[in-house]
């Protein structure tokens, strides 16, 4: 099992101290990857449902970084760790631009970014953005993922499609990855299942705390609609990696009761709950180590790193 930790892009930590001591210690402490959330702006009138809170609000007010320009700054900072956009909203971003951004990254890191996509949410934030018509925002991901392979391969390259035509033209340097940076799907949904099984590496769902979803059997039967998508498009689905993006909720004493949310718990809970998801072919977990201080999120990163990530890595 990988473990990955994610890196805050807003609120007290979202500074050089908090964003590059924590990308250090994880990698000092032997974290496989960081993953980087991907805001721009937020209206101030905001109706669109977050889908992965009860109380369906967001808690970003604007503040948040640029998911790419962050990326860029912790990879030279680091020298091991893998860098996840988790997930970069495609719709948001001119693709050609943002195919050039990801190559740049990927040269500069020596091979370290993935590109993990979504459609997004907000529908407030696309037309803040002016970027395409939301309710086609999964056409619009699946054409710029089309774009970004063709532009990561040796040119010149063109593309005529129904939302972006260019060419031909030449997009150099090519990325250090080959055939390109690995493409990681996010969403639980029967697109964003589809999605992973026409074009992605691997399937990188959120679990949410505040409701069922994803808990060991919902994962498994998603797990089986993905396999059987997969198989439907030609692929085997043994290429693509399975990542899960949990909620930690870590206590000291056992939870008692049937109820019990994955990664909730005792270490020893903890450590069930890993071995649960690696029994489903889960093979890169990521959790949200936050706390109001650096020193409590780096003391946080310690324990789980010595009673749990020890004692399930291998």
């Amino acid at each position: 099992m990988k473990f990955g930790f994610t890196l805050p892009v807003r609120g007290e930590l979202a500074n050089f101290e908090g964003i590059a001591g924590m990308a250090r210690h994880g990698e000092s402490l032997g974290f496989t990857s960081a993953t980087v959330a991907d805001h721009i702006v937020i209206p101030t009138r905001v109706e669109s449902a977050y889908p992965y809170d009860a109380s369906g609000r967001h808690p970003s007010h604007g503040d948040a970084m640029e998911a790419l320009s962050l990326i860029a700054f912790v990879s030279g900072q680091t020298s091991k760790l893998r860098l996840i956009t988790s997930v970069l909203i495609l719709p948001y971003r001119n693709p050609v631009l943002t195919a050039k951004m990801v190559s740049t990254i990927d040269v500069l890191s020596q091979g370290r970014i993935t590109l993990g996509i979504g459609v997004g949410w907000m529908e407030e934030e696309f037309e803040a953005l002016q970027a395409p018509d939301f309710a086609r925002r999964g056409a619009v991901t699946d054409e710029w993922v089309t774009i970004f392979k063709k532009l990561w391969s040796p040119g010149p390259v063109d593309h005529q499609g129904a939302f972006y035509s260019f060419g031909p033209v030449r997009c150099e340097p090519l990325p250090v990855q080959k055939p390109h940076p690995p493409i990681w799907i996010g969403g639980h949904s029967k697109p964003a299942l589809r999605r992973t099984a026409r074009y992605a590496d691997a399937w990188h769902p959120l679990g949410t705390v505040e409701t069922a979803q994803l808990r060991p059997p919902e994962f498994a039967a998603m797990r089986d609609d993905l396999r059987r998508m997969t198989e439907g498009f030609g692929r085997d689905f043994n290429d693509i990696t399975l990542a899960f993006v949990a909620r930690l909720r870590e206590t000291k004493t056992p939870v008692v009761g049937n109820d019990r949310m994955p990664f909730s718990g005792s270490a020893a809970q903890l450590i069930e709950d890993v071995e649960a998801y690696r029994a489903l072919g889960v093979k890169h977990l990521s959790f949200d180590f936050r706390k109001a201080t650096l020193s409590e999120t780096l003391e946080r990163m310690d324990w789980f790193a010595s009673e749990v990530m020890a004692k399930t890595a291998g």
